[in-house]
């Protein structure tokens, strides 16, 4: 009688293997390696082809990578952009229209196009509010399936579904055989051969002060030197995740001269002597995906010197991903959760190797600075400060884009000088100096030095220098409320004061009347208490807001 009992329960225990589902998962895999490094990779591949994930996808892809389906359904769900439809749940329609409403599309009107698409488009397209995906110069944005469309209207929308153009498509670049005729990998070849030192390559990026200008602006020369003292064998990590609200550099130069990054990733690689390569590729960057593989197809098959495994790799909607540590988790095939430190990923970072991580564009100025000079890179500058900043500058500006101007410049200047002034109608009120993360100041803050630490002392940061133009038909009060809602959407949820600092704060953050003292005592805990970058950094904004626009709160 015991024996049957148990035989019944283990026949209920779990979901059964469903033949079709197999043969699917197994035709979508087809030759690829079954690792589970690659879960992601395959997760995609399923929600390409069938719009969602579906159970029996699941328990079918976890049989045939030998994981449990626990592993594989608790990685899925954590992507905002997997669609996992449980049992009896009907699939999502085959079209997502994403409307953006992070912080400057929500300036130029997201939600109401949002309620205007929903009731346009009708029950066979699903739209979805999403954050940033990384276009804010060209606000409001929209992504029909993979096609980003800029300077959206409800027209424009309706136009672009009824014809079925929701793939995306491939910008005008510097394509691998131009850049090879206009010198490009000369410098790259000239490391490999020996015609150049490390310690002399090393020393170049010291004295040109290249910072990482992912955010956290480590220097690149001691992070090549402290990966130069790790055992092997070594790996690299290149983050193009950016999810910043307001950011949009990486993409500006990947879409226009893919090659020149390539080189100084691999000069890196050299330095460092990084046996293989992974790049991590937000999603939805789907252009650059399409253009870089094309890229990096031709590289390897006219290689100008011998190259090391090159892979890249799809995020999946995740901003913590950004983080280094839950980068390297979800190139592993991870929930993208920030790991404690120590150990530093220089020390224990991809597949338990010591691994460079580089934001990309450190490494798109490293062949410039090599080839002409550290004078070069060092001569601009302004305000005590050297060195040239890309600054993704979105909002009420004439001239919205990637303005590369002086490290130091000031907000006022880079106004005038590279943004065309104003919108007409429209007068300076304040900024965010770094994305959604970096805080608020007022106008009458105008001439403060935007660069590395000048602006530590108002309780900002410059981060990865997405610049946010407002003007006085703005709110700082409203902008802080939808930045703490993006960081409250995009917690990991792996630490409480985070998880729940962000909820929280939004709750107190929509009532009329602020709780300062109360949001003041949520910060200082999110603050001291969370893990990574996500959890210190949110309470900026609302401090900032608190702070510097009290005429708000009157």
């Amino acid at each position: 009688m015991e024996q049957q009992k148990h035989n019944r329960r283990s026949q209920i225990r779990g979901r059964a293997l469903e033949p079709k589902a197999l043969d699917e998962v197994r035709a979508l895999l087809g030759t690829s390696p079954r690792r589970r490094d690659l879960l992601i990779e395959f997760l995609h591949r399923i929600q390409d082809q069938y719009h969602h994930i579906s159970a029996a996808h699941i328990v079918a892809l976890a049989y045939e990578l030998k994981l449990s389906t626990t592993e594989v359904y608790e990685v899925a769900t954590f992507y905002h952009h997997f669609d996992v439809t449980k049992e009896g749940e009907s699939a999502p329609p085959p079209l997502t229209v994403r409307v953006c409403n992070s912080i400057t599309c929500a300036m130029f009107g997201a939600e109401q196009l949002i309620g205007t698409l929903g009731q346009l488009l009708g029950k066979d397209v699903r739209v979805q509010p999403v954050p940033c995906v990384g276009r804010c110069h060209g606000a409001r944005v929209v992504v029909v399936g993979n096609n980003p469309l800029e300077r959206a209207t409800p027209e424009l929308v309706k136009a672009t579904v009824d014809a079925g153009n929701t793939e995306s498509t491939l910008t005008p670049h510097t394509g691998y055989e131009r850049y090879r005729k206009e010198g490009g990998y000369k410098t790259l070849a000239a490391c490999i051969k020996g015609d150049r030192h490390v310690d002399d390559v090393i020393k170049a990026l010291e004295d040109a002060n290249l910072r990482g200008l992912g955010g956290a602006g480590f220097p690149a020369g001691r992070k090549w030197r402290i990966l130069r003292d790790q055992p092997k064998p070594r790996l690299m990590a290149v983050n193009i995740d950016e999810g910043e609200p307001g950011t949009f550099k990486d993409r500006y130069y990947l879409e226009r001269d893919p090659h020149r990054f390539l080189e100084g990733m691999l000069i890196s690689g050299w330095a460092t002597e990084c046996e293989e390569i992974y790049i991590y590729l937000r999603d939805e960057y789907a252009g650059c995906r399409k253009m870089l593989l094309q890229e990096l197809a031709a590289l390897k098959s006219n290689p100008p010197c011998p190259l090391p495994p090159i892979h890249l790799r799809r995020g999946a909607g995740a901003y913590i991903c950004g983080e280094e540590s839950a980068m390297i988790e979800s190139i592993e095939g991870k929930r993208g959760m920030p790991r404690l430190r120590p150990p530093y990923v220089a020390q224990v970072g991809l597949f338990g190797c010591p691994t460079l991580e580089h934001n990309m564009e450190t490494q798109y100025w490293v062949r410039d600075i090599l080839e002409k000079g550290v004078d070069w890179f060092t001569s601009h500058g302004r305000n005590g400060r050297k060195g040239l900043r890309s600054f993704s500058v979105s909002g009420r500006i004439n001239a919205p884009g990637v303005h590369l101007a002086p490290a130091g410049i000031t907000m006022l200047e880079l106004i005038e000088e590279y943004c065309g002034g104003m919108l007409p109608d429209h007068q300076f009120y304040g900024y965010f100096p770094g994305g959604a993360s970096g805080g608020i100041l007022p106008a009458s803050l105008g001439n403060v030095p935007l660069d590395f630490d000048t602006l530590t002392p108002y309780g900002c940061f410059i981060g990865s220098a997405a610049i946010i133009v407002l003007s006085t038909h703005d709110s700082a009060r409203r902008m802080a409320l939808n930045a703490m809602r993006f960081f409250e959407h995009e917690s990991c949820g792996q630490c409480t004061p985070c998880r729940v600092g962000t909820a929280k704060a939004v709750k107190l953050m929509e009532r009329k009347d602020w709780d300062n003292p109360l949001l003041e005592e949520l910060a200082v805990a999110m603050e001291d208490a969370s893990i990574c970058g996500l959890g210190q950094a949110a309470p900026n904004p609302l401090r900032c807001a608190i702070k510097y626009f009290p005429e708000e709160f009157k």
